[in-house]
């Protein structure tokens, strides 16, 4: 079966979740603003620049999940999707995926975003699968670490090919949907890749290279 697999954030929504995640709180209270927003842009920049570090953020992400109760976070993270992901859908995502749909296509999120994250958005956007960091869970609780190698950069191709060998499936004939530079390794791995509103660097790559270009805004 084709697979058919997308970036999340600034892809097929317009905006990206995991800074969101980090707005929301502070707006909500669930964290400190003076303490938590200023590094939560610092991190965010560094993404953009493509220069994160992934565990050092991962610790700082996960952190404010070690206060609460999965009760807790799981209603104000439905709340969060409604109020805050729901609106930034981007116009042409469900065009898009229904065309892999309707061709029997395997669709497949894969995202830098945590699994805390993704796994709500993937279920509204009717993906039925999603490749991200996993945060650790103890004794209902979250722990502030995180399970097997982060999604971000090299890490979402070695995610993938341990998902392929689990699952039995192949990238023949497979198409790979994203905005960002950071996903290079994957867009060089996929037979089809497909630049989504690209940032700079991924735009003069995809020109040069003669990738598919769309806009889904």
């Amino acid at each position: 079966m084709t697979l058919a697999i997308f970036d999340l954030d600034h892809t097929l929504v317009n905006g990206d979740s995991d800074y969101l995640w980090g707005e929301y709180m502070v707006k909500t209270g669930i964290v400190n603003e003076q303490e938590y927003r200023a590094r939560n842009e610092d991190f965010y920049r560094d993404y953009q620049r493509g220069t994160l570090d992934s565990d050092r953020y991962l610790e700082f992400a996960l952190e404010p999940l070690t206060h609460y109760t999965i009760a807790e976070l799981h209603a104000w993270r439905e709340d969060y999707v409604d109020t805050w992901i729901k609106p930034i859908i981007a116009p042409g995502t469900p065009n898009l995926l229904d065309s892999h749909r309707s061709r029997s296509h395997e669709l497949l999120i894969i995202s830098a975003t945590n699994l805390f994250i993704t796994e709500p958005i993937a279920q509204i956007l009717g993906v039925p699968t999603v490749l991200a960091t996993e945060p650790e869970i103890i004794d209902n609780r979250y722990t502030g670490r995180f399970l097997g190698t982060p999604t971000y950069q090299e890490g979402k191709v070695t995610v993938l090919k341990e998902w392929l060998s689990d699952s039995n499936h192949d990238l023949d004939g497979s198409y790979f949907y994203s905005d960002s530079i950071n996903d290079i390794s994957l867009l060089e791995l996929v037979d089809i890749p497909v630049a989504v509103n690209p940032d700079e660097d991924l735009k003069a790559i995809a020109q040069a290279r003669n990738w598919k270009m769309i806009d889904l805004l």
